[in-house]
């Protein structure tokens, strides 16, 4: 799976939990609260993340990431150890 892919899944989910995204793109080294995402939102993002990726990811892994990036370079680096 290419990275793309990963980023097109992840952004589609902001997209659909974020006010304001419409047609603009998705700055992906900025946080999810950045967006005005509340932790609920950002569960949601994750969670149906990885269902369409078909992965899964400790939530102790996901504790410490910053950024989109991060989460989209995680999610790549278990999708591709599947």
């Amino acid at each position: 799976m290419e990275r793309q892919q990963v980023v097109d899944v992840v952004t589609k989910h902001i997209r659909l939990n974020a006010e304001g995204l419409d047609g603009k793109p998705v700055d992906t080294s900025k946080s999810m609260k950045e967006f005005g995402l509340g932790s609920l939102d950002i569960v949601e993002i994750v969670s149906a993340s990885m269902r369409e990726l078909k992965i899964r990811v400790p939530r102790t892994e996901l504790a410490n990431l910053s950024n989109v990036d991060e989460l989209v370079d995680l999610f790549l680096k278990v999708k591709q150890e599947q």
